[in-house]
């Protein structure tokens, strides 16, 4: 599945939520697709436990 097609999906879910549970659903679905996102990259192996405890060193840091 493409990722225009997905994009598509969550689209229409956040558009539904918010049509017809008001803006309270559409934040909440929001937030469950962002943390469904999350652990689908997890699973699949593109992050690690560490990238989110992981502090920056003083050379990284932005300004």
């Amino acid at each position: 599945m493409s990722m225009a097609v997905v994009g598509l999906m969550a689209g229409m879910a956040l558009g539904f939520a918010g049509y017809f549970g008001g803006f309270g659903a559409f934040v909440l679905v929001a937030a469950l697709g962002a943390v469904g996102f999350v652990i689908g990259r997890f699973l699949e192996g593109d992050l690690e436990v560490g990238d989110f405890l992981r502090g920056r060193e003083r050379g990284d840091r932005r300004r």
